[in-house]
Formats: structure tokens, C-alpha cells, sequence
């Protein structure tokens, strides 16, 4: 799990990189290194949200947590291609799904049932961060987003 949770720690700050790019996050998110080209902001403020959380938080709950989310985002990896390949069947796809719908509702599910079985603290600070990104996608990116608008 440790593997899991320090891979995740490399990949969010390409995250809020491209999120900041399109307007979903203040431009400082997109900012470059001018020497090592990468986005150095939000590899420091990643590091150090990690390393305040890693100081107080028991691991199994980190794990928990991270089981939770990582599941919800498969869930709406699955319903993605179901939605889009209805709303947009002409859309240039780069891989292929095989047996759609059915691999991405059984992906659906079998998320959902993993999801089903975790604690209710789980569920419930699942929840409060949920709220948190939600609150924040209103508040902040939805006027701002490059998307808003666009068909």
C-alpha cells in the first residue's frame, strides 16, 4: 500500500497541473520549472499536505481512504465510457472496450460491491471530502473552467 499511496503522491501533482490548466484550479498550479520542467508548486504543496496528513494519520486509515477513492474513480471511469460512448459514438477513441457495455457495468459493480463492504467512518470522511471538492468546483472553477459553456 505503500507503493500505492507514494504513486499517487507523483501522479496528483501532474493532476492539479492539468486541472489549473484548464481553469479549474488558480494558474500558480500550472506553473513550470524553468530548469527541470516540471510542475514544481504543486509537487512541493502535494509534498507537504502528504507529510503533515502522514504525521498524524494511522496508516490503516490512509489505506481505507485510499481504497474508497480509488474505487469511486473507477466507477466513473466505467460510467465514462458508457456515457460517451452514447453521447459521442463519432468520437476519435485511442483504445478499445472490449465487450461495452457489459466490461465497464461489471467494473461498475464489482467497485461498488468492494465500496459496500469498507467502514462507515470510511464512508463518512469519504463524504466530507467529496463536499470539500464539490464545494470547490462551484465555488471556484465552474465559472472559470475553459470547458464552461462549450458544447
Amino acid at each position: 500500500m505503500t507503493a500505492v499511496l507514494l504513486v499517487f503522491q507523483l501522479g496528483q501533482p501532474r493532476i492539479f497541473f492539468s486541472m489549473s490548466r484548464d481553469g479549474l484550479l488558480p494558474k500558480s498550479f500550472s506553473a513550470v520549472h524553468p530548469r527541470f520542467r516540471t510542475p514544481h508548486v504543486t509537487t512541493i504543496l502535494t509534498g507537504v499536505f502528504v507529510a503533515f496528513f502522514a504525521g498524524f494519520v494511522d496508516i490503516n486509515e490512509a489505506v481505507v481512504l485510499t481504497n474508497i477513492g480509488t474505487l469511486f474513480a473507477f466507477i466513473l471511469v466505467c460510467a465514462g465510457i458508457i456515457v460517451l460512448r452514447r453521447s459521442e459514438p463519432e468520437r476519435r477513441r485511442p483504445f478499445r472496450t472490449p465487450w461495452s457495455p457489459w466490461v465497464p457495468i461489471l467494473g461498475i459493480l464489482s467497485c461498488a460491491y468492494l465500496m459496500y463492504h469498507l467502514p462507515l467512518i470510511t464512508w463518512i470522511r469519504f463524504g466530507v471530502w467529496l463536499l470539500i471538492g464539490l464545494a470547490i468546483y462551484f465555488g471556484y472553477s465552474y465559472r472559470r473552467s475553459r470547458l464552461h459553456g462549450k458544447t
